[in-house]
C-alpha cells in the first residue's frame, strides 16, 4: 500500500491530538470548579456547613505554615470534618460583608486534577481539586495569610 503525504500528515496529527482529547476540559468542568471553590468560600462567610461540605472531599487536608514567636515554623491542619464544624459553628460570618472577597482563578486543569486560587477576605487558598465520582472536590488547601500591618 502506498501513503500519500497526506495520510501521513492525517495520521500523525490524529496520533497526536487523540491524547490531548483525553485531557480537554470542557467549559462544564471550568464551571464546576468555580463552582465548587465558591461553595467553599461563600459556604465560609455564609456560615453554611451544608454547602461547604459539599465542595470538600471527606479526606481534606487544609494546612498552614507559620511561625511562632521565636521564629520556628509551626503547621495548623484541618480535616472536612473540622472545617464543616467550624462553618456551621458561624465561620467567617463575623467578618463585615464588605472585607469579604471570593475571587477564583483557576490555575491549571489536567484531566480529572485542577489547582485554583481563592482570594479571600484577608488570606489566600491554593486548592487542589479532583473530580470524584463526577464532582469536582477539594482535596487539599495551603492558605496564607496576609501579611500584618504596620
Amino acid at each position: 500500500m502506498r501513503y500519500t503525504p497526506f495520510l501521513l500528515v492525517s495520521i500523525a496529527a490524529f496520533v497526536l491530538f487523540c491524547p490531548a482529547l483525553s485531557h480537554a476540559q470542557s467549559s462544564a468542568d471550568s464551571a464546576a470548579i468555580r463552582a465548587t471553590a465558591l461553595d467553599y468560600i461563600d459556604g465560609w462567610y455564609a456560615a453554611d456547613g451544608a454547602r461547604m461540605e459539599r465542595a470538600l472531599h471527606p479526606e481534606l487536608a487544609k494546612r498552614n505554615v507559620f511561625s511562632d514567636s521565636a521564629g520556628r515554623s509551626r503547621l495548623i491542619q484541618m480535616s472536612a470534618m473540622t472545617l464543616v464544624q467550624g462553618t456551621r459553628m458561624g465561620g467567617g460570618s463575623r467578618i463585615p460583608a464588605a472585607q469579604r472577597a471570593d475571587s477564583v482563578r483557576i490555575l491549571d486543569i489536567f484531566g480529572s486534577a485542577a489547582s485554583v486560587r481563592v482570594r479571600a477576605a484577608t488570606w489566600v487558598d491554593y486548592m487542589h481539586m479532583a473530580k470524584y465520582n463526577g464532582q469536582w472536590r477539594i482535596l487539599n488547601v495551603l492558605w496564607e495569610n496576609d501579611p500584618p500591618r504596620r
